[in-house]
């Protein structure tokens, strides 16, 4: 009789042991689905696994984008994402450049026009006017429980269904031998000095740089620089590549601020070497840049929440580096920027900033004076 107990003591431990071997690896644990009752609470929507969305996605096949990057980018990333998910067959990704054509965008998506599009790139400067037309993702409770591999401060934290996975910095661009080294202004206050008035350098009438600032100066102080800032009579202009590529063709010898990523492309395209930059502080840094949400009109919204994921991996942060160029997050660790700015003293744009940067802009805009670009 022992020897029969026994026997059925291990026969019901082998099968105990096999029963907890094929327990799902991706099963959601109680914790999880506590954040999905609170995220449907609020009227989010949160999955459980990342299986559950790759199945879903796998129905679906195919993914529109709007993006605010350079083309180079768009292929590689195509073949990237193909070859982690294989049964992805049709992916197209559009640019999207330009204050003009975000705003036509932008009234497209709120007259309900903008059907085809799974996720649309918002422009810094219109944050506030994506969200009622994005899907109600719960990305930030995804990333938070591991069901997304998504960097945290990459996901607006109340909004939780926005993303921004690029860094921008602000930098001087001058051309070396117009002005020397030793006559580049190493600190902003340096440009109200008496030697840089009357069309000594270029102001963009798209004041994203000097907006950069408010962070670290606040708005009254970035307003008054503004203000002295037109009142030394600047050359007026618009769009970074188009500035420093007059900057490399000896134009004009100094530029106020230009995105570091379109000096390294102007750089490129410069044999010369007649174009540098400087690095001055407060460094304006919008570790929030322009971001990107899912459309609640989306076809293929769980392809487009595994795009995103990829967005923001090392896979997809690696071609944004490569190819936009160093632009990839500072929240992505050894990025070129993260490494760049690391020990320095930066002015932060945040999510809480992201938020206001329409105002920033308009505000800068009307102490400038409301001036025209120059011929």
């Amino acid at each position: 009789m022992i020897s029969i107990l026994k026997e059925f003591a291990v026969f019901f431990t082998v099968l105990l042991l096999l029963a907890l071997s094929f327990t799902p690896v991706d099963a959601a644990s109680p914790e999880l689905l506590r954040a999905k009752q609170e995220a449907e609470a609020r009227g989010y929507i949160l999955f459980a696994t990342h299986d559950e969305i790759v199945a879903m996605a796998k129905k679906e096949g195919k993914l529109k984008v709007s993006s605010g990057l350079n083309g180079p980018n768009f292929k590689p990333w195509i073949n990237a994402f193909k070859q982690k998910y294989p049964f992805m067959n049709d992916i197209q990704v559009e640019g999207i450049q330009g204050k003009d054509a975000h705003q036509r965008f932008a009234l497209e998506i709120k007259a309900g026009e903008a059907r085809g599009w799974d996720i649309t790139h918002i422009p810094i400067e219109l944050g506030k006017a994506y969200p009622p037309y994005l899907m109600k993702y719960d990305i930030l409770g995804m990333a938070k429980h591991g069901v997304l591999k998504i960097p945290i401060k990459m996901i607006h934290p109340t909004e939780r269904n926005i993303l921004s996975y690029t860094t921008t910095i602000h930098v001087i661009t001058y051309h070396r031998k117009v002005i020397s080294e030793d006559r580049v202004p190493a600190q902003w206050e340096d440009f109200l000095k008496p030697e840089f008035k009357g069309k000594k350098f270029v102001v963009d009438l798209r004041p994203s740089g000097l907006a950069g600032l408010v962070p670290a100066w606040g708005l009254e102080k970035t307003l008054d620089f503004a203000r002295k800032i037109a009142a030394q009579q600047p050359i007026w202009g618009i769009g970074n590549s188009r500035i420093n590529a007059a900057i490399v063709a000896g134009e004009y010898s100094l530029y106020v601020t230009s995105n570091f990523s379109s000096v390294n492309r102007a750089m490129s395209k410069d044999p010369m070497g007649n174009l540098n930059y400087k690095i001055i502080e407060p460094v304006p840094t919008r570790v929030v840049d322009d971001g990107s949400g899912i459309l609640n009109t989306a076809d293929h919204p769980h392809t487009a929440l595994l795009w995103l994921e990829f967005l923001a991996s090392p896979e997809g942060q690696e071609v944004i580096d490569k190819y936009e160029p160093l632009r990839a997050s500072v929240f992505t660790p050894g990025s070129f920027i993260e490494q760049m700015i690391r020990g320095k003293k930066q002015s932060v744009v945040d999510w809480d900033h992201f938020a206001n940067s329409e105002e920033y802009h308009e505000k800068i805009l009307a102490a400038y004076g409301f001036p025209k670009a120059d011929k």
